[in-house]
């Protein structure tokens, strides 16, 4: 099986937002799918506002309006997949946005939580360490929470294609 590309950290991340983004990595796939949950519920008009012209709904139908007459329970496989970069179809599908649409996604899905997607159980209370990196996300400035929020939503997903290689890791140089 194809390692995932998808899953290395940017080295031109702030340190603050690289520390948050190590503390995302740390949380188990469902602590995760809270963290976007009560992100998008909090931020949610913020993050959308960051890039509204450069995402295309029509690039995902399979994740946007097909998913949402999914039920609860093949709703939750496949952001769970997605989360977990397991090389199932939906998760192909989402590796091979963008980042402002897989933002986009995210965001979608957020907002239609508890109307036509899955929503958090009633009594849910997150953990120490879900409000503890929702606390170190609201920290950040609002170009590092987009900066952070790409970064994680861009480690998610599952595509075959690898980042080139830099001269540093071939030896050679580039030619023309």
């Amino acid at each position: 099986m194809p390692q995932n590309p998808n899953t290395s950290r940017s080295q031109f991340l702030p340190e603050k937002t690289q520390k948050v983004a190590e503390a995302v990595d740390k949380l188990d796939t469902d602590a995760k799918l809270a963290w976007f949950y009560l992100v998008y519920k909090k931020m949610g008009d913020s993050i959308t506002a960051a890039a509204p012209q450069a995402t295309d709904p029509e690039l995902a139908p399979s994740l946007l309006g097909d998913f949402l007459n999914l039920s609860d329970q093949e709703q939750l496989t496949i952001m769970r997949d997605i989360v977990e970069n397991k090389n199932t179809e939906p998760s192909h599908a989402y590796g091979a946005l963008k980042e402002n649409n897989q933002l986009m996604v995210w965001y979608a899905w957020a907002t239609e939580m508890g109307n036509n997607v899955i929503d958090l159980p009633a009594n849910y209370q997150a953990s120490e360490a879900i409000n503890n990196v929702l606390s170190q996300t609201e920290d950040l400035d609002f170009e590092e929470q987009i900066s952070l929020f790409r970064e994680i939503v861009s480690n998610m997903g599952y595509s075959e294609v690898g980042a080139i290689p830099s001269q540093a890791e071939t030896g050679k140089t580039a030619s023309l």
